[in-house]
């Protein structure tokens, strides 16, 4: 802990401005996923400290929307300049309440940080429109207008950088924030508010409520009637359930949900970038995102070539403690996903495919923490839950194919459609590609495909909305149609 700033490790809740506790005084412990123990005990929101969240963000909302672009960005650009000033400490934080290596975690705050500094920018650019009218009586003006408060529920793979996705633009397009961060990763969510604050951004504007009570309090972001938008990045089965809740109040939903991206590598790829591409989407966070690889479909040709060579390069992966020198596979986030991980191979094993390689882990690492070594499984069937269930670890299964129509079909039978990633150096395949994998995002010869310039976001049931580019400020601004009489 010493190598975090004392002023960064916050374990209160963030409302109005405020550090406090909760209303019940309650809390509860951020544990460390690589050696089980716990880090520091952290206030427990409950839902009257949510209604005290909003009403807080529902003063200051009228404030903040009123306050001249220029000056939100400017204090956007000061908010920007703090967290690139801290990287090292967040990372640090990041690393001990995630597990993730810590260059991984550093880097996460640089593409967490990366959208605040894109959206300081972009805040200038909410545009309206004159439209010519039907006749030349009337006058027809487009304007947008910030849609309000806000709600974010965020989740713990990535606790600083999907809440800066939300924050940023919320911020940039005139809107108020409450957010809920996951309970196993407050603790970045804490810190950023912590910063925000030394930037300058008022009192309200946004307001953090670490809680266990996720249930109850996703219920009070959809019924309370101050919040007029949530925003929601987790699994799929729970974006339902907030869909069915916020229906009745007709708000604005937008939902980043789960995966199950296919990587395909035909015979003509280059092999050796295919397997680059492969560890960098797989592997990183020790596969516990949303847009990692996840059913890998190759050429029947060159099957066992690329086989060879993916078993060689996991092979130099080291699993550890994320804080340590070196270690670049770090812990799942818990037992419980550990199990999960586990349950989906054996399932593949049972189905008929083979485990080609797994990773050993020494006798501390299974005591101390929550570590799942990286596996490959070869020969797994098309239809073996391992590749169809999203499987958050560092499981690699293969399945081989012989034609792009069969890849294809392959690649499309799922009820999901986040990320999808190919490695061709056919330029016309590319295109056929581009245009019939039904994915939100494409990833052509590269394993890395996420920036604050670039939309992401999903189709099928993968969720709504786009985050990060140009069009990531839409969700939080509403178009208002204005008709003016010119001869009265």
């Amino acid at each position: 802990m010493s190598a975090v700033r004392p002023e960064l490790l916050k374990s209160q809740l963030f409302i109005a401005g405020e550090w406090r506790n909760a209303s019940a005084a309650s809390t509860f412990p951020v544990l460390n996923p690589a050696t089980g123990k716990i880090i520091i005990e952290v206030a427990d929101a409950s839902v009257d400290d949510a209604g005290s969240a909003i009403s807080a963000a529902a003063h200051a909302q009228a404030g903040w929307a009123a306050i001249p672009v220029q000056q939100r960005c400017h204090l956007l650009r000061k908010w920007f300049g703090l967290v690139t000033r801290c990287q090292r400490d967040l990372a640090h934080l990041l690393t001990l309440e995630q597990g993730k290596p810590l260059a991984e975690a550093e880097a996460e705050i640089a593409y967490g940080a990366s959208y605040i500094d894109w959206f300081a920018d972009e805040a200038r650019r909410v545009y309206g429109d004159v439209i010519p009218p039907p006749d030349g009586g009337k006058r027809i003006l487009t304007l947008k207008q910030p849609v309000g408060v806000v709600a974010a529920i965020t989740p713990w793979n990535f606790p600083n950088a999907m809440l800066a996705r939300k924050m940023a633009p919320a911020l940039a397009a005139g809107c108020a924030l409450v957010a809920k961060p996951a309970a196993e990763t407050p603790l970045s969510a804490l810190a950023l508010a912590y910063l925000a604050q030394e930037a300058g951004i008022p009192d309200g504007v946004i307001n953090v409520l670490p809680s266990t009570r996720s249930q109850a309090l996703g219920e009070v972001f959809c019924h309370h009637p101050q919040v007029q938008k949530l925003s929601f990045t987790g699994s799929t089965a729970v974006g339902k359930q907030l869909i069915s809740q916020i229906a009745s109040q007709v708000k604005r939903i937008s939902l980043e949900l789960g995966g199950n991206a296919p990587f395909i590598v035909f015979e003509d790829a280059d092999i050796d970038a295919a397997v680059s591409g492969a560890i960098a989407s797989k592997f990183r966070n020790a596969g516990q995102t949303c847009v990692c690889a996840n059913r890998f479909y190759v050429q029947r040709s060159i099957y066992e070539v690329f086989l060879g060579r993916l078993i060689a390069a996991v092979e130099k992966l080291h699993i550890g403690n994320g804080l340590e020198e070196g270690v670049n596979l770090g812990p799942l986030i818990s037992p419980k996903a550990q199990q999960k991980v586990h349950d989906l191979v054996q399932a593949a094993l049972s189905e008929g495919a083979t485990l080609a390689y797994s990773q050993a882990l020494s006798a501390g690492l299974v005591k101390q923490g929550y570590f799942y070594p990286a596996q490959i499984l070869r020969d797994v069937p098309v239809n073996s839950v391992l590749a169809s269930e999203e499987i958050f670890g560092p499981v690699v299964p293969l399945i081989a194919f012989d034609t792009e129509d069969e890849v294809l079909e392959l690649a499309n039978a799922s009820d999901y459609g986040l990320a999808s990633y190919a490695y061709t150096r056919d330029r016309t395949r590319c295109w056929r590609l581009s245009q019939q994998l039904q994915t939100g995002m494409l990833g052509l010869n590269t394993g890395v495909i996420s920036n604050a310039m670039a939309p992401f976001g999903g189709v099928k049931q993968s969720g709504w909305g786009r985050e990060g580019s140009k069009y990531g400020l839409d969700d939080y601004l509403s178009i208002k149609y204005i008709c003016e009489d010119l001869d009265n």
